[in-house]
């Protein structure tokens, strides 16, 4: 797959996955918005029925205190003088019959009171027609200035309503303790059973009353407001203000699925970026290894033709003639089978470490010892090139117990890059150094190579990874010889890092591993 192709494939999959995210915001938003309108609008139709209430218990207050007052003026309050001595209260009760819509019949008595004189029973009964109708008169008159009296209340009730009830301050009109009963009912009744804080303020702006103390702080802007008693005139209105310190909560209540939502969410997101990732690093390693079959190919070409090249030699009956040649040819052939055979090998050995831990026949051995074995070992090889091997052994403590064949290949690929990786124009310079630190052992293998970009220190240990050189290949591998350097390394329980020079000229490997008394 191109490169291309998976760039366009990412750029496709974020849009739709910001687009989702997009939605799921957008839709959140809205949620949030219609419930807090509709929290809004249930709050203040409660201020509102609590509002009605107020008027309702302040009508009622003016009618039973004129009510009071209007008992002083009861007619009969008077008490019976002498010249009313002659009256008596003539009762004379009469039954009525009513018939409803539904076919009923209802029977009502009525009473009358007439004050007249003493008139015998006798002569009632010679006038009963004269009597009923004046006792229906009399009873229509008294109804009549019953209901001229009880207009006059209901007048003089209006009248104190409009003119004098809005003079008052607002905490002789209202009960608080009964307000926030009122308000905490219809709350509840509305299926708000929310903790509130509620303040009254008044005409002039002051805050009369607050049903917790919050100090000089003022209730949040997120306050309803609802005029108490709103026929007042506007310049003498008082306001009721009530605030929610759980609103948020509530809201975030209703939408709770939005959780589940936000983690199955970020899962996608998680794994669109896990995907591409491993689709870069197979196209990385699929490229590492075409390089490798193309290196591969290369090394294994240059033994195979030599070796056939010597063959067809002894073909030759002079050859076989002269012992000289005869033994050149076959060790041409024996050094070649070697290095195919290692060659092999090391593909194999890294094959087996991807799989398995190595397998370590470990044993105490000194560090500094093997070093210097080793040196002496390379050290013709460096001065071949023109170049100079140092040493240097600070190491007090250099007891490790390690795998002594596997250690002695690290240290030894170490070195051969250091001369693969020289500088043609510049004389070798090789250093390998050990010191104790933090009660471990360091060895450090330093040259004056080519060096390596500070982007690439890291990578360097990766399988089938090579440093880009351009076009150039003057130096053939495989990409293997640091991957098996660092595997070794952790297989001892130890580690290894590389440095580059000033101006990336030179390379500085340094290998950390535990002391046997550690």
């Amino acid at each position: 797959m191109k490169k291309s192709t998976i760039w366009l494939l990412a750029t496709v999959m974020a849009f739709a996955f910001a687009g989702l995210l997009y939605l799921q915001v957008n839709y959140v938003s809205i949620i949030m918005k219609t419930r807090s309108e509709q929290f809004n609008e249930t709050v203040k139709r409660s201020m509102l029925q609590v509002s009605k209430s107020l008027e309702l218990d302040e009508t009622k207050k003016y009618l039973e205190d004129d009510i009071n007052r209007g008992q002083n003026n009861f007619m009969y309050r008077k008490g019976v003088n002498s010249a009313s001595l002659g009256q008596i209260i003539n009762e004379e009760k009469y039954q009525l019959q009513i018939t409803d819509s539904n076919g009923g019949v209802q029977q009502i008595e009525l009473q009358s009171f007439s004050s007249q004189k003493f008139t015998p029973r006798s002569a009632l009964s010679q006038q009963p027609t004269n009597d009923i109708i004046t006792t229906s008169k009399d009873l229509q008159q008294t109804l009549k200035r019953r209901y001229q009296y009880q207009g006059g209340l209901i007048e003089e009730v209006i009248y104190n309503i409009l003119h004098t009830a809005n003079l008052k301050p607002i905490q002789e009109r209202v009960d608080f303790k009964k307000l926030n009963n009122y308000l905490k009912t219809e709350f509840i009744n509305n299926g708000l059973n929310l903790p509130f804080i509620f303040s009254v303020i008044n005409k002039d702006g002051n805050v009369v009353y607050q049903s917790e103390d919050t100090g000089k702080k003022p209730l949040p802007s997120d306050v309803i407001t609802q005029v108490l008693f709103p026929n007042d005139p506007p310049s003498r209105q008082n306001y009721l203000k009530v605030y929610f310190p759980t609103k948020g909560d509530y809201l975030r209540s209703s939408i709770t699925f939005i959780v589940p939502s936000v983690i199955f969410s970020m899962l996608i997101l998680v794994t669109f970026i896990f995907t591409i990732f491993i689709v870069f690093r197979q196209k990385r390693l699929s490229e590492m290894k075409n390089d490798f079959i193309n290196n591969m190919t290369h090394e294994l070409k240059t033994p195979v033709s030599t070796i056939s090249l010597a063959a067809q030699m002894l073909k030759d009956s002079d050859i076989t003639k002269s012992p000289d040649v005869f033994r050149h040819i076959s060790g041409v052939i024996n050094d070649e089978t070697k290095r195919l055979s290692f060659l092999v090998e090391k593909v194999l050995q890294m094959s087996l470490f991807e799989r398995q831990k190595a397998t370590l026949k470990l044993k105490e051995i000194d560090a500094n010892d093997l070093l210097v074995n080793i040196a002496n070992t390379f050290a013709l090889k460096v001065e071949k090139y023109g170049g100079k091997l140092d040493i240097d052994l600070q190491a007090e403590d250099s007891a490790i117990y390690v795998d002594e064949m596997h250690i002695t290949n690290v240290l030894f690929n170490l070195m051969d890059n250091a001369v693969k990786y020289r500088r043609p124009e510049v004389p070798l310079e090789l250093m390998a150094r050990t010191w104790n630190e933090n009660g471990k052992l360091m060895i450090s293998v330093e040259d004056n190579g080519i060096g390596i970009k500070k982007e690439y220190l890291k990578k360097v240990f990766d399988r089938f990874f090579r440093v880009p050189t351009g076009n150039k290949h003057d130096v053939k591998g495989f990409g293997l010889g640091l991957a098996y350097v660092r595997k070794i390394i952790e297989d001892h329980k130890g580690s290894i890092r590389a440095e580059s020079g000033n101006g990336n000229i030179g390379t500085k490997f340094i290998i950390t591993l535990p002391l046997i008394k550690s």
